[in-house]
Protein backbone atom coordinates (compact mmCIF):
# COMPACT_ATOMS: atom_id res chain seq x y z
CA UNK A 1 0.00 0.00 0.00
CA UNK A 2 0.95 3.37 -0.68
CA UNK A 3 1.81 6.10 1.93
CA UNK A 4 -1.12 8.06 2.41
CA UNK A 5 0.80 11.35 2.22
CA UNK A 6 -0.19 14.79 4.31
CA UNK A 7 -3.49 16.03 5.45
CA UNK A 8 -5.35 18.25 2.64
CA UNK A 9 -6.62 21.05 4.22
CA UNK A 10 -9.17 23.63 1.80
CA UNK A 11 -7.69 27.25 1.79
CA UNK A 12 -11.22 27.90 3.82
CA UNK A 13 -10.86 25.50 6.67
CA UNK A 14 -9.72 26.87 10.28
CA UNK A 15 -7.51 24.27 11.51
CA UNK A 16 -5.84 24.46 14.83
CA UNK A 17 -1.87 24.54 14.90
CA UNK A 18 -2.67 22.62 17.77
CA UNK A 19 -4.94 19.53 16.24
CA UNK A 20 -3.12 16.93 14.92
CA UNK A 21 -4.46 16.09 11.57
CA UNK A 22 -3.55 12.03 10.15
CA UNK A 23 -2.35 11.60 7.07
CA UNK A 24 -4.39 11.20 4.48
CA UNK A 25 -7.31 13.19 6.02
CA UNK A 26 -9.18 15.85 4.18
CA UNK A 27 -10.36 18.73 5.93
CA UNK A 28 -12.88 20.67 3.23
CA UNK A 29 -14.28 24.43 2.65
CA UNK A 30 -15.40 26.12 5.41
CA UNK A 31 -14.52 23.32 8.41
CA UNK A 32 -13.22 23.84 12.12
CA UNK A 33 -11.08 21.60 13.96
CA UNK A 34 -10.22 22.77 17.34
CA UNK A 35 -7.46 23.43 19.75
CA UNK A 36 -5.93 19.64 21.02
CA UNK A 37 -8.24 17.24 18.47
CA UNK A 38 -7.13 14.63 17.15
CA UNK A 39 -7.86 12.99 13.71
CA UNK A 40 -6.45 9.46 12.90
CA UNK A 41 -5.48 8.67 9.34
CA UNK A 42 -7.55 9.01 6.77
CA UNK A 43 -10.86 11.24 7.94
CA UNK A 44 -12.70 13.15 6.08
CA UNK A 45 -14.47 16.16 7.53
CA UNK A 46 -17.07 18.30 5.11
CA UNK A 47 -17.73 21.62 4.61
CA UNK A 48 -18.89 23.70 7.19
CA UNK A 49 -18.15 20.70 9.53
CA UNK A 50 -17.34 21.60 13.04
CA UNK A 51 -14.20 19.83 15.52
CA UNK A 52 -14.45 20.41 18.74
CA UNK A 53 -11.48 21.01 21.27
CA UNK A 54 -10.13 18.10 22.28
CA UNK A 55 -12.34 15.57 19.92
CA UNK A 56 -10.61 12.34 19.19
CA UNK A 57 -11.20 10.22 16.29
CA UNK A 58 -9.67 7.38 14.88
CA UNK A 59 -8.85 5.76 11.54
CA UNK A 60 -10.83 6.68 8.30
CA UNK A 61 -13.70 8.16 9.91
CA UNK A 62 -16.63 10.77 7.72
CA UNK A 63 -17.53 14.10 9.55
CA UNK A 64 -19.89 14.75 6.85
CA UNK A 65 -21.00 18.42 6.05
CA UNK A 66 -22.18 20.52 9.04
CA UNK A 67 -22.05 17.89 11.22
CA UNK A 68 -20.82 19.37 14.97
CA UNK A 69 -19.03 17.06 17.01
CA UNK A 70 -18.70 18.73 20.16
CA UNK A 71 -16.24 17.88 22.93
CA UNK A 72 -15.15 15.61 24.66
CA UNK A 73 -16.38 13.42 21.49
CA UNK A 74 -14.58 9.99 21.20
CA UNK A 75 -14.90 8.35 18.07
CA UNK A 76 -13.30 4.81 17.01
CA UNK A 77 -11.83 3.45 13.82
CA UNK A 78 -14.21 3.83 10.83
CA UNK A 79 -17.02 6.17 12.41
CA UNK A 80 -19.41 7.81 10.12
CA UNK A 81 -20.94 11.31 10.88
CA UNK A 82 -23.98 12.26 8.54
CA UNK A 83 -24.93 15.48 7.21
CA UNK A 84 -26.08 17.99 10.03
CA UNK A 85 -25.67 15.32 13.01
CA UNK A 86 -25.18 16.80 16.49
CA UNK A 87 -22.69 15.20 19.20
CA UNK A 88 -24.13 17.39 22.51
CA UNK A 89 -21.82 17.82 25.15
CA UNK A 90 -24.34 19.58 27.66
CA UNK A 91 -26.67 17.58 29.77
CA UNK A 92 -28.47 20.31 31.35
CA UNK A 93 -27.27 23.22 29.20
CA UNK A 94 -28.39 27.12 30.16
CA UNK A 95 -26.87 30.04 28.81
CA UNK A 96 -26.86 31.52 32.16
CA UNK A 97 -26.21 30.83 35.87
CA UNK A 98 -29.27 31.42 38.61
CA UNK A 99 -27.85 34.43 39.45
CA UNK A 100 -28.15 36.25 35.73
CA UNK A 101 -24.52 36.09 35.44
CA UNK A 102 -23.29 34.59 31.88
CA UNK A 103 -21.64 30.86 31.92
CA UNK A 104 -18.03 30.69 31.26
CA UNK A 105 -15.99 27.52 30.76
CA UNK A 106 -15.62 27.22 34.81
CA UNK A 107 -19.35 27.13 35.40
CA UNK A 108 -20.33 23.97 33.84
CA UNK A 109 -18.53 20.57 33.23
CA UNK A 110 -18.79 19.12 29.32
CA UNK A 111 -19.94 15.47 28.92
CA UNK A 112 -18.87 13.81 26.12
CA UNK A 113 -20.86 11.19 23.01
CA UNK A 114 -18.46 8.03 22.91
CA UNK A 115 -18.97 5.91 19.63
CA UNK A 116 -17.33 2.58 19.02
CA UNK A 117 -16.10 1.44 15.83
CA UNK A 118 -17.51 0.94 12.65
CA UNK A 119 -21.20 2.79 13.91
CA UNK A 120 -23.20 5.08 11.49
CA UNK A 121 -25.27 8.18 12.61
CA UNK A 122 -27.72 9.07 10.11
CA UNK A 123 -28.05 12.48 8.63
CA UNK A 124 -29.60 15.25 11.46
CA UNK A 125 -29.49 12.75 14.26
CA UNK A 126 -28.95 14.26 17.61
CA UNK A 127 -27.08 12.01 20.22
CA UNK A 128 -27.70 14.06 23.65
CA UNK A 129 -24.58 12.97 26.09
CA UNK A 130 -23.50 11.38 27.90
CA UNK A 131 -24.47 8.39 25.81
CA UNK A 132 -22.53 5.54 24.21
CA UNK A 133 -22.87 4.19 20.46
CA UNK A 134 -22.14 0.69 20.61
CA UNK A 135 -19.71 -0.78 17.46
CA UNK A 136 -21.21 -1.49 13.96
CA UNK A 137 -24.62 0.41 14.90
CA UNK A 138 -26.60 2.28 13.06
CA UNK A 139 -28.79 5.61 14.11
CA UNK A 140 -31.35 6.52 11.69
CA UNK A 141 -31.61 9.90 10.40
CA UNK A 142 -33.61 12.46 12.55
CA UNK A 143 -33.12 10.13 15.49
CA UNK A 144 -32.74 11.61 19.04
CA UNK A 145 -30.33 9.36 20.97
CA UNK A 146 -31.03 9.92 24.66
CA UNK A 147 -29.28 6.19 26.08
CA UNK A 148 -27.00 4.34 24.93
CA UNK A 149 -26.97 1.68 21.97
CA UNK A 150 -26.30 -1.80 22.26
CA UNK A 151 -23.43 -2.86 19.83
CA UNK A 152 -25.02 -4.01 15.99
CA UNK A 153 -28.67 -2.63 17.44
CA UNK A 154 -30.81 -0.41 13.99
CA UNK A 155 -32.67 2.64 16.10
CA UNK A 156 -34.89 5.38 15.13
CA UNK A 157 -37.53 7.83 16.23
CA UNK A 158 -37.76 10.38 18.90
CA UNK A 159 -36.02 8.95 21.59
CA UNK A 160 -34.34 6.50 19.50
CA UNK A 161 -34.94 3.03 20.22
CA UNK A 162 -33.93 -0.55 18.69
CA UNK A 163 -35.57 -1.21 15.17
CA UNK A 164 -33.41 -4.18 14.22
CA UNK A 165 -30.00 -5.00 13.97
CA UNK A 166 -27.50 -4.38 11.70
CA UNK A 167 -24.32 -6.38 10.74
CA UNK A 168 -21.01 -4.42 9.61
CA UNK A 169 -22.03 -4.01 5.78
CA UNK A 170 -24.70 -1.79 7.58
CA UNK A 171 -28.10 -3.69 5.91
CA UNK A 172 -30.34 -4.76 7.94
CA UNK A 173 -29.95 -8.62 9.21
CA UNK A 174 -32.61 -10.58 8.45
CA UNK A 175 -33.99 -13.57 10.78
CA UNK A 176 -32.40 -16.87 10.48
CA UNK A 177 -33.00 -20.61 12.18
CA UNK A 178 -32.50 -20.54 15.88
CA UNK A 179 -29.58 -21.83 17.78
CA UNK A 180 -30.08 -25.68 19.25
CA UNK A 181 -30.62 -23.62 22.55
CA UNK A 182 -33.53 -21.19 21.15
CA UNK A 183 -31.97 -18.06 21.18
CA UNK A 184 -32.74 -16.00 17.95
CA UNK A 185 -30.56 -16.07 15.13
CA UNK A 186 -29.84 -13.45 12.31
CA UNK A 187 -28.29 -13.33 8.94
CA UNK A 188 -26.32 -10.54 6.79
CA UNK A 189 -28.08 -10.40 2.75
CA UNK A 190 -24.66 -9.26 1.98
CA UNK A 191 -22.28 -11.31 3.38
CA UNK A 192 -23.98 -13.87 4.50
CA UNK A 193 -22.85 -13.51 8.52
CA UNK A 194 -24.74 -15.50 11.14
CA UNK A 195 -25.02 -13.86 13.94
CA UNK A 196 -26.96 -14.90 17.44
CA UNK A 197 -28.97 -12.59 19.73
CA UNK A 198 -27.94 -12.72 23.26
CA UNK A 199 -28.03 -10.40 26.68
CA UNK A 200 -29.62 -7.02 24.57
CA UNK A 201 -27.04 -7.61 21.57
CA UNK A 202 -25.49 -9.55 19.02
CA UNK A 203 -22.38 -11.59 18.33
CA UNK A 204 -21.23 -13.31 15.14
CA UNK A 205 -21.31 -17.48 15.00
CA UNK A 206 -20.16 -18.08 11.51
CA UNK A 207 -19.27 -16.27 8.13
Amino acid sequence: MEPAGPPRVAPSADVSKEAVIGDGSSIWHLAQVREHAVLGEGCVVGRGAYIGEGVRMGRHCKVQNYALVYEPAVLGDGVFIGPAVTLTNDHFPRAVNPDGTLKSAEDWEPVGVTIEAGASIGARAVCVAPVRIGAWSTVAAGAVVTRDVPAHALVAGVPARRVGWVGRAGRPLEPADPSPQGAPRWTCPVTGTVYEESDNTIREVSH
